[in-house]
């Protein structure tokens, strides 16, 4: 063999091994997985939905500026959701409002974190506004709970207290302790 065969022939070996070690090097990144990282199954930005319950009459909407949902946990995390509850009664009442929320749709539980509101739709109502940091919602029986300081305004009051029990279909709140109040008649 003269020296140009000898020659490309080892320039296709030496060809040949780099790209075998770039298949094995392949197959090992792919091989390793980072392990507690989860991607989400599906995103959206600038959400809309609305959720019926089994009569066919509406149970909550939801908007929110952005939308992760994990299949493998049936979570779901949103940025800036704003949800419109409807009790028993299937009319809007409330609507809950944070910078971030997570739904489990195992628990059929809203957890509401960071500026927490909730206000009334109807204008007429004697509580308008609740705000806090954390509210756990179960949608199921549309009981709230917080374990945070909470503050209502009212037509002609505000209340702050230490926890929270409210029951959007019996239309009641208890406040838990340390419940200070300021009265203003009208």
């Amino acid at each position: 063999m003269n020296r140009v065969t000898i020659g490309i022939a080892a320039f296709f070996g030496l060809a040949f091994v780099l790209y075998w070690q770039a298949q094995v090097k392949r197959s090992e990144m792919d091989a390793i997985k980072i392990v507690g990282v989860e991607r989400p199954d599906f995103i959206a930005d600038n959400l809309r939905t609305i959720e019926f319950n089994k009569e066919g009459l509406i149970a909550s909407k939801v908007t929110a500026k952005h939308m992760e949902h994990y299949a493998s946990s049936d979570i779901t995390h949103f940025t800036e959701p704003v949800y419109l509850i409807y009790p028993e009664n299937g009319k809007a009442q409330w609507q809950l409002s944070a910078d971030r929320g997570q739904l489990n749709k195992q628990t059929n539980k809203v957890i509401l974190e960071n500026n927490v509101i909730i206000d009334a739709i109807d204008i007429e109502e004697p509580l308008q506004s609740l705000s806090t940091q954390t509210v756990t919602l179960d949608l199921s029986t549309m009981i709230g709970s917080s374990e945070e300081m909470v503050y209502i305004e009212g037509k002609g009051f505000m209340i702050q207290g230490l926890g929270l029990h409210a029951d959007l279909n019996a239309q009641k709140l208890s406040l838990l302790s340390k419940v200070e109040g300021t009265y203003e008649p009208q």
